[in-house]
């Protein structure tokens, strides 16, 4: 005789799935509505400020006095201070000395951690772990700056261009992104590639950097910003006035109140606002910034990430 086993009795809902995290359920009208409040009010407190900057550097001394200072609803539109501002004075001089150290020290450093990050990628490669390791060293420790300073000054860069550029032209984190980029790079690609007979240079132009243009443009965005803020080096390294780059020349008028070489006698005889030429200096300090950052955030987070992930 069989012996009949009874099957537990399937109690609704055992088998059912096990329901969805909180973050994955479909949003209710009512969260769609909340987070798209929250964005709109993150965007005026971001485009606020902006927007009074903006519409000052345009107003007349006279909408300026009338407002009390900072303009909020434009009247009297004219563009006096920016036809002022890059007439050939100080501003002009310190805008192109920007965008040359800009230009020159965004090209030398991404070369260098460009070849530092791709030799170091390659596990082969000749001493590059105990490279990597003295380039983590640094990030944890550093000789200080009067000792920078002294070093500058030894090697005859002060009152130099250069002494912009050098002292802060490598960034070690930048070059373990690009390391850990280049390293999630097929290893039977780059294999391929050297049997056919390329070498280094050409594998790193023709494959390994078409194959990183996120992370290359990621990175670019980063020297290219850091080197158009920058103010220290200048205020530090630089005495000659006709020297100093626009962030240099903004903190002047700003926060010192010293009108640019030129622009003295118009603001003191009234013809222009002081506060219009501070807000104008500042419109042209954030308009590359604002105008290429939009073309790089498409890269920003694949770059990122990847490399971040990856290293």
């Amino acid at each position: 005789m069989t012996a009949v086993i009874d099957k537990p009795a399937r109690t609704p809902g055992r088998w059912a799935a096990p329901p969805r995290p909180v973050w994955e359920e479909k949003p209710s009208r009512a969260g769609l509505a909340g987070k798209g409040l929250v964005l709109l009010l993150a965007c005026l407190a971001i485009l606020f400020p902006l927007w009074i900057v903006v519409v000052t550097s345009l107003s007349t001394r006279k909408a300026i006095d009338e407002a009390g200072g900072l303009v909020m609803i434009p009247t009297d539109i004219t563009f006096v201070a920016y036809q002022e501002l890059l007439s050939g004075g100080q501003v002009t001089r310190a805008a192109l000395v920007s965008i040359g150290i800009t230009l020159v020290g965004t090209v030398f450093s991404m070369t260098v951690s460009v070849l530092c990050a791709y030799g170091l990628s390659r596990t082969g490669s000749l001493g590059h772990r105990w490279i990597l390791m003295v380039l983590l060293a640094t990030m944890f420790f550093s000789a200080g700056l009067i000792p920078t300073y002294l070093l500058v000054q030894s090697l005859g860069l002060t009152d130099s261009y250069l002494a912009l550029i050098l002292p802060s032209a490598i960034s070690v984190f930048n070059i373990l992104v690009l390391r850990g980029f280049f390293m999630g790079i097929s290893q039977e690609l780059i294999d391929s590639a050297r049997i056919d007979g390329a070498g280094d240079l050409r594998i790193l132009w023709q494959i390994v950097l078409p194959l990183s243009r996120a992370v290359v443009a990621v990175i670019t965005l980063f020297y290219a910003v850091g080197y158009w803020s920058a103010w220290f080096n200048a205020s530090l390294y630089l005495n000659d006035q006709d020297m100093l780059p626009l962030q240099n020349v903004m903190i002047q008028l700003v926060q010192k109140q010293e009108a640019p070489v030129g622009l003295g006698q118009a603001i003191k005889t009234g013809e222009l606002s002081g506060l219009a030429v501070q807000m104008a200096v500042m419109v042209m300090a954030l308009l590359p910034v604002a105008v290429l950052s939009p073309f790089v955030q498409k890269h920003f987070k694949k770059g990122m990430l990847t490399g971040a992930v990856k290293g």
